[in-house]
């Protein structure tokens, strides 16, 4: 290539270079949203801020305990004789489970009625000497003396029928006591000591709980504790009737419990190392599903939520000032607005404050969105907190 073929090609090479950097150079000066307002608005989804009421459930985990749980004892000592039931089945109540060799307290009852017609004769005989002495110290035929021993006599009679009375009362209760009945109606344990063994006064034999109904046991977070007990007063729910009462019961398999609860008791302490408050829910269980010592989880009902404004959770972002959602006004413009949020419930965030009935809100599209930007409204598909975009 010649001279004029080198200059020829440096001089094209200027020409395209020249024309890019004029390029660069109005890139640089022109305003950006001079080529935003080139751009088609974006499109969004928006539904129509419209108060609502919900209430805010909680699911904790929960252990099953009887309602009540009784250690059946030996009352007395002996020789254990019989075991009158079938270990884990349903027993009545004062139905006989043990019997104790009667015999000893057989003859000790004996014994101790003999002793007190003993003393009921000593008494009818101390009453005739005293009537007679009274009748004779009043005519002075007998001395003081003999009338004050009279009377000492009798009352020492009395006494000893008394003493003897007592006994013999306690001789029966023994007696009674050689036959174990249940405390009340439930479920029996195993035996703690076999037939023919020699047990103690006080001796534990077997344990009876009542799977009907059962307790069931948790422990709520303090906050939540404090929320839950201050509706529990508000609707007064100690009659059970208060929708905050009641309870509902999540089985090992998932699966919901067809019974509802009652919550009858919330602690007035914290744990000082967990940080929680232990509270106590009743379950009927007519038909023993629900066994003692079954780990489940137990819903309650929190707190309600009145007048307040449900989006979808993923409509509110974040930033330094706090939560926003984007509003479109009349005009299709976009604003960012900082609202204060409440709980989720089920997806939904609660938003307290910051809306207003009716206002258009961004549920959908607002990834890319800044304040003030123009957007394309479409066909909203219904969302929480209204019905319609436009």
């Amino acid at each position: 290539m010649g001279i004029s073929g080198l200059l020829y090609s440096f001089r094209v090479r200027g020409v395209v270079l020249s024309l890019l950097m004029c390029t660069v150079l109005i890139a640089l000066v022109l305003p950006v949203d001079l080529f935003a307002r080139q751009m088609p608005p974006p499109p969004v989804v928006v539904v129509r801020a419209a108060p609502s009421d919900d209430a805010v459930y909680r699911d904790y985990p929960a252990r099953i305990h009887g309602s009540r749980q009784v250690q059946v004892r030996a009352r007395v000592a002996g020789i254990l004789e019989k075991r009158r039931y079938e270990e884990g089945r349903v027993v009545e109540k004062d139905e006989v489970l043990f019997e104790i060799d009667p015999e000893p307290f057989e003859i000790a009852l004996r014994r101790a009625e003999a002793e007190l017609a003993v003393a009921r004769a000593h008494y009818r005989h101390a009453e005739r000497q005293w009537s007679r002495y009274s009748s004779l110290h009043a005519q002075e035929l007998v001395s003081e003396r003999e009338h004050d021993q009279a009377e000492t006599d009798y009352a020492l009679a009395r006494a000893r029928v008394d003493l003897a009375d007592a006994v013999a009362a306690d001789a029966r209760r023994n007696l009674r006591y050689t036959k174990v009945q249940a405390p009340l109606a439930g479920v029996t344990g195993m035996e703690s000591l076999s037939e023919g063994n020699l047990i103690e006064a006080g001796q534990l034999l077997t344990t009876i709980t009542r799977h009907d109904p059962v307790h069931v046991r948790f422990a709520l977070p303090e906050k939540d504790a404090m929320l839950q007990r201050t509706a529990r007063e508000a609707l007064a729910c100690p009659d059970g009737t208060a929708r905050h009462c009641e309870a509902a019961l999540i089985l090992p398999d998932g699966a919901l419990y067809d019974q509802k609860g009652v919550i009858d008791f919330t602690a007035s302490t914290i744990d000082p190392e967990t940080g929680t408050v232990m509270a106590r829910a009743v379950f009927p269980n007519p038909h023993k599903m629900l066994v003692p010592g079954q780990f489940v989880r137990i819903r309650i009902r929190l707190e309600e939520l009145a007048d307040l404004f449900f989006v979808p959770e993923s409509a509110v972002s974040q930033d330094r000032a706090g939560h926003r959602v984007f509003v479109v006004d009349d005009d299709d413009i976009a604003h960012a607005r900082t609202v204060r949020v409440g709980p989720v419930i089920n997806g939904r965030q609660a938003i307290i404050e910051g809306l207003e009935a009716g206002e258009r809100v961004v549920v959908s599209g607002h990834v890319a969105l800044r304040d003030g930007m123009k957007v394309s409204v479409m066909a909203s598909t219904g969302g929480p907190s209204g019905e319609e975009g436009r």
